[in-house]
């Protein structure tokens, strides 16, 4: 039990650059002791002391602002980093060396009982405040960018960012903490998928207006013929609008 604590400690190296100490995590950081709190009540929830493992669940809720539902399936060296707001539903299954922000929701869209929250594959980052909503697959090393909404399975090393989340890039899963995306976001100049969009438009009507002035160039008669249509068009127009 305490290697495995000693663990969790260490998780916070490599991910958190304001990290001085073993002893500042065990006393000042809420994601640890979210952690602890989580440890033992699924162990008591796995031994079907349902009652007080909820209760264990809901005193660490109470001392770190983090909601853990004592049945989810937490994998070994996670760390939530500031934490407040985060909240994990019963069946979310959640791999190894895992990283949250605060306010990250793993939650459930069904009523039914069997599996309904995410899953959560090794070395995943997620942004703060994204939502991973239902029993969708995040692959090994993908990475959720801040305030996404995801809603479909993510490949593996990939980053999705936006509402609904889109996949911005690719790379290859990585263990190596050197190579750790905070907040899901992995490069500064990341696309943006709706930028992307509204560029390929503009791009397309310059296309348009360019082909549309090679035509009126080569036909001259054609756009002098053209003319009295629009005026005859705007007069209809007019009086449309003074009735």
């Amino acid at each position: 039990m305490f290697r495995s604590i000693g663990n969790e400690i260490s998780a916070v190296f490599g991910r958190d650059p304001a990290v001085r100490s073993r002893l500042e995590v065990a006393l000042c950081y809420p994601g640890f002791h979210a952690i602890l709190f989580y440890r033992a009540s699924n162990w008591l929830w796995r031994r079907n002391w349902k009652l007080l493992g909820r209760f264990v669940s809901h005193l660490g809720r109470f001392f770190s602002g983090i909601e853990i539902h004592p049945g989810a399936t937490i994998g070994k060296e996670f760390f939530i980093d500031h934490g407040m707001g985060v909240v994990i539903g019963e069946t979310a299954d959640v791999g190894n060396h895992v990283t949250l922000y605060h306010g990250v929701t793993l939650g459930g869209t069904t009523w039914n009982k069997g599996k309904r929250h995410p899953t959560l594959g090794d070395n995943v980052v997620v942004g703060a405040g994204a939502k991973i909503l239902g029993p969708v697959t995040i692959g090994e090393g993908a990475a959720v960018g801040s305030n996404a909404v995801v809603v479909k399975d993510v490949p593996p090393g990939a980053t999705v960012v936006g509402i609904p989340a889109r996949v911005v890039g690719r790379a290859q899963p990585s263990h190596d903490d050197s190579h750790f995306a905070a907040y899901g976001a992995t490069t500064p100049d990341m696309p943006d998928p709706v930028s992307k969009a509204i560029n390929g438009l503009l791009e397309h009507i310059a296309k348009l207006d360019t082909r549309l002035a090679e035509l009126e160039s080569s036909d001259p008669e054609a756009s002098d013929s053209a003319a009295p249509v629009n005026d005859d068009h705007a007069d209809q127009a007019d009086k449309r609008a003074d009735c």
